[in-house]
């Protein structure tokens, strides 16, 4: 079996009310769907969420890179020489998401050759993850008033706040909302997006100190490197590490050098394999891992649900498994679903990916 050929198709699903956080905001999943065909008929399936304003990826570049670089250098490799292919697409610097989506293409047409689930080529510890909300800038009844319906709705008992603005007291203030209003039962944790400088982010966490949070995520840019370290060595809390370890080598450098206590993996910048290296990495080290969310429309919350699910150590902690739930649409035939907080792999050969081409006629932004 042979890969034959690489599919680039952008497509634009509106969300519902737009994600904002310190970095950008979010209004339209402008995403690209890859699809990777092999001689023997067998297609794997993934998508690209670029983030131009983290990963300098657009839409366009992702596609621009996928059909110009990246499938005239795997086309006639067999879908098993993932080596290879990593190999040659490393040649190109950056592109992550779009390495990220030809590499769990490929997972995914080995699980159907094999007839496995992808998860249980990567680990099959369990068949799904808790779920943890993201709760993005708005006004704080607002914050509350979704959190709320998000936990009475889907169970969920476990939000993400994004911080980072200025004044960071307003932040406070919002996350000390949603702690007297959800109570002592539900788990919050902060995302700060690179948002505040290490003074900023001490403060905010002094004020914090009674909420019972659970992580702080990117609260300083990673090039602010002795503040990183000055801030983590006097934080109670873990600190996850994001943007800032983007790949192996990356998260070596953050846990090593003081800059982090634990790490984000997200498989739309690493796909299965290089996540994998990542996991394997922290486990060795004595890390603690979250599964995060790339702003993934169903595909790729799907992917994500698949190798966190996986494995003891990314299932641990609940996966940001949620955010889709945001966007009007997708392009899954059957729709993911939360219940009881919970998200479960999907069943079926490879990763269960069926397409509604209805749905991606209406979409695509290529015809």
């Amino acid at each position: 079996m042979k890969i034959a050929k690489v599919e680039a198709i952008p497509f634009a699903i509106p969300y519902a009310k737009p994600l904002r956080f310190a970095s950008g905001e979010v209004r339209t999943a402008e995403h690209v769907l890859v699809r990777v065909h092999t001689d023997e008929g067998v297609v794997g399936t993934a998508e690209a969420p670029p983030r131009p304003f983290t990963y300098g990826e657009t839409q366009e570049s992702i596609i621009a890179v996928i059909q110009k670089v990246f499938a005239p250098q795997i086309l006639g490799l067999s879908p098993l020489s993932r080596e290879v292919v990593h190999q040659r697409l490393d040649r190109t610097v950056g592109n992550p998401t779009a390495k990220a989506a030809i590499d769990m293409a490929l997972w995914d047409i080995l699980g159907q050759y094999a007839a496995m689930p992808v998860s249980g080529l990567l680990g099959g510890y369990s068949d799904g993850m808790r779920v943890s909300h993201m709760v993005g800038f708005a006004p704080v009844d607002e914050m509350v008033a979704e959190a709320g319906r998000i936990r009475g709705t889907y169970g969920i008992t476990t939000f993400k706040v994004k911080v980072g603005r200025r004044p960071y007291t307003d932040d406070v203030v919002a996350c000390r909302a949603l702690r007297e209003a959800l109570g002592p039962d539900v788990s919050l944790y902060i995302d700060g997006n690179r948002g505040w400088t290490p003074s900023e982010a001490a403060r905010a966490l002094r004020e914090m100190e009674d909420l019972d949070l659970t992580f702080a995520e990117e609260l300083c840019p990673a090039d602010d490197v002795l503040g990183r370290r000055w801030l983590v060595a006097r934080s109670p809390l873990p600190f996850i590490a994001d943007e800032s370890a983007t790949k192996p080598a990356e998260v070596t450098r953050e846990l090593l050098g003081g800059s982090a206590t634990a790490i984000s993996i997200k498989t739309a910048r690493t796909g299965f394999t290089a996540s994998q290296r990542v996991l394997h990495e922290c486990v060795g080290l004595g890390v603690e891992v979250v599964m995060g969310n790339q702003i993934d429309g169903q595909i790729g919350t799907l992917c994500t649900v698949a190798f966190g699910a996986a494995h003891l150590a990314s299932a641990r902690h609940p996966g940001e498994l949620s955010n889709f739930l945001d966007m009007t649409d997708d392009l899954l035939s059957e729709p993911l679903t939360i219940e009881g907080g919970t998200l479960r792999v999907r069943e079926g050969n490879g990763l269960g990916i069926q397409i509604d081409s209805d749905k991606l006629a209406r979409y695509r932004q290529d015809r």
